[in-house]
Order: C-alpha cells, then structure tokens, then sequence
C-alpha cells in the first residue's frame, strides 16, 4: 500500500495540455475560462447618478434652484446646468453637463414653480464616475477561473458573449458485477440496484465535466474488456467501479494491464476505499474504484476530482475548514488514513455522524463533510481543532 499523499500526488502529476473551444456566454456555467476576460468598455460608460435627487452645482446649493429638467435612467440629458439651476435626476441617469453633485430627493423641500431648496449644510457628490468600476480593456477575469454564475454576469458587462474555455473533460462509467441490477428492477435475493454509477454520474456533472455511462460489466473478462475498451475510444478518464480487489472474479486490473495500461498503483492505505487502482495509457487514465458506495464516493472526491480538474485547466484548492470537535471519536485501528462523515452543529462544531462502513451510503446525505483521522491516531477529542473537508 501506498499513502493517500502518495497516491495523489502521482495522480495530479505531469503536464497536461486541454484543449479548447468557444461557447456562449450563456451556457458557460461551471467551464473554465482558458484566456483572460476584457471589458470593451469603460463601466460605468458615462457620469451616472448614484440616487434619485437633483442635478446641481455644487457652489449653489445653499441657493433657490430651478428644476429645467427631468432625466428618467437610459434617457440623455438635454439641458447644461447653469447658476442656481438643477435636474431632477433618477438612479443610473446619466449626469448633465455642468452639474457636479446630486442632493438627494429626501433632503429637498419643494417650492412653487418648479424650485427647490436644499435642507442640509453639507452633501455628497452621489455620482459613479465613468470606468470607476472598469477600464476599457481591463482584465475582468482571468484565465483558469470556474466560470460561476457572477462571472456570467461581468462577462455580460464586459460584452464578452463568446469566451475561449477548456474543452469539457470525457469521464467513461463502467459498473462491474454479476450481482448489480438497475435501479428500476427490484432485485431478486444475491442482487443489488446499482446506485454507484448514478452517484458517480452526477458527482462528474456537478464539475462540469461529461459523464458517460457504459452499463454493468458482467463478471467475466470478455464483457470487462469490451466496455473497457469502448470507453478508451471517447474518454479522457475511465472510471470502474468494483472488480478491482482480489476476489476470484475481479478482472479488472488483470484486464487493464493487458490493454497495456500502466498500473501505478493499487492499494492505498485509506479507509475507506483501499483497493483503489489508478493507471495510465498515453493520454488516457484509469481509476479502478471499490464498489461500496461511500468508498467510491470518497476515492472520487479525494483523487478522481483533482484530477477531472488538471485536465480542465482548473488549479483546483480542496475547500476546509478549520473547526473543534464537539465530542470525542475513537477507533479501534491506525493503519490506514480514516475518513469520517461530519455534520457541522449549530455552534459550529464538529460532529460525528453515525457511520456502520463503506456501504452505508445514508450516513453521507446529512453528512456537510469529511474529517479525517491520521495513521497512527485511534482518537480525535473534544475540542480539537480539525480540518472539515467540505463534499
């Protein structure tokens, strides 16, 4: 066995190139940006009124003014503003010439005959300055940044409707064994519905990258090897999951090795998911995940994310943080890197969610994220300060 450090390492290693493509701003979600984001604008374009108010001189504001005009947002104005003369002004209206303050509505009597009068001593300008926000040919967002729903939002602004991102990463999904039946069919007794896939299938989609499932595999090496090698022919990473411990019908690695894929690994000490397989055939790489459901979604979330995340031009930081233990958890063994599913109380501490093991999926749907428990540590006490791994 190697570390979970090992493993992750030799996972995210080496260069990578993605390619990449131009997409509709719209439909960016989740891409990465492969070229930084320019405004072809000034923003704000012009002098805009940041309330609604009245368009003055600053030097006259201790005067009677006379409203000359009003200007509603997205209309132009049509009138300079001279001595002792104002514009009554709404939010976002762009500011007349010669006016250098706006005083707002609230702080205004209103007179006969279209004049006002301002009621306090001092003022602010109450003006967004052109470009104060952004300068024509500004960089907005850089490249390699998770296009999230607020970037659409300044690529909108920016008038950047096509951006150049990184082609979306090809995940292959291939279930293995005699045992598992689709979700639709309630299984006979020795049969299971295999939630695997689905779960895996989404956890892709959730990233942004394209999920492919390829169906079980029965538990023979021929129906191993052909959805294994269809899914060689259109992704960039294929997934198995189960068929990789040492079970007289677990073909996967023998199989892998035999299609000539490097095998780098295949056994972490972490638990769960310990019999975990990582390989790689030129451009291709493979993960070979257990089949209990917790172990195949932790074994993603710590290792096969990285990775769909390199190969789309992401740097990506896995999210922690750093709370205490609202009460003490034990364990019996220390051999291997545990991860423990946790729920964050209302006082911010953390707490231990009952957990029977690798097939008890359930434990995880509360779950807000992962503790884990180093080799050689059996206990984690009240108040100690751990790093939350947010899933």
């Amino acid at each position: 066995m190697i570390t979970f450090d090992e493993a992750l390492k030799i996972v995210t290693s080496g260069d990578v190139k993605p390619e990449t493509e131009l997409v509709g701003f719209k439909s960016s979600l989740n891409r990465i940006l492969a070229e930084d984001v320019r405004s072809d604008m000034d923003m704000p374009p012009f002098h805009k009124s940041a309330v609604d108010g009245y368009a003055c001189r600053r030097e006259d504001i201790d005067a009677i003014m006379e409203v000359v005009e009003m200007i509603p947002a997205g209309k132009a104005p049509g009138k300079t503003i001279g001595k002792n003369q104002c514009a009554k002004i709404m939010t976002g209206a762009p500011m007349p010439e010669g006016a250098d303050t706006v005083i707002m509505v609230e702080d205004v009597e209103e007179l006969e005959k279209n004049k006002i009068r301002y009621l306090k001593e001092k003022v602010k300008d109450n003006i967004c300055y052109r470009g104060e926000d952004i300068r024509e040919s500004e960089v907005v967002l850089k490249k390699g940044t998770l296009i999230q729903p607020q970037h659409i939002a300044v690529m909108a602004t920016a008038g950047c409707v096509q951006p150049l991102v990184y082609r979306k990463v090809r995940v292959g999904l291939i279930s293995t064994g005699d045992e598992l039946v689709e979700p639709e069919i309630k299984p006979d007794i020795s049969q299971i519905r295999n939630s695997n896939a689905y779960q895996l299938i989404a956890q892709i989609e959730r990233m942004g990258a394209l999920g492919i499932y390829y169906g079980i595999a029965l538990d023979t090496e021929a129906s191993t090897r052909e959805k294994i090698v269809a899914s060689f022919r259109e992704n960039d990473i294929i997934l198995l999951t189960g068929g990789v411990s040492m079970g007289d019908f677990d073909y996967v690695p023998a199989v892998l090795k035999d299609l000539g894929v490097e095998i780098l690994f295949k056994s972490i000490a972490v638990q769960p998911g310990r019999p975990t397989v990582f390989g790689k055939k030129e451009n291709k790489f493979v993960f070979g995940l257990p089949g209990n459901p917790v172990s195949s979604f932790v074994q993603f979330e710590l290792l096969v994310k990285p990775l769909i995340y390199k190969l789309s031009g992401y740097a990506y930081a896995t999210m922690k943080f750093k709370l205490p233990m609202a009460k003490e958890y034990t364990r019996k063994k220390s051999t291997r890197l545990s991860w423990i599913p946790v729920k964050i109380n209302e006082n911010s501490a953390v707490e231990p969610l009952e957990y029977h093991g690798s097939a008890h999926i359930n434990a995880l749907t509360i779950a807000d994220g992962l503790v884990a428990v180093p080799i050689g540590e059996t206990c984690l006490k009240q108040g100690e300060l751990v790093d939350v791994r947010q899933i």
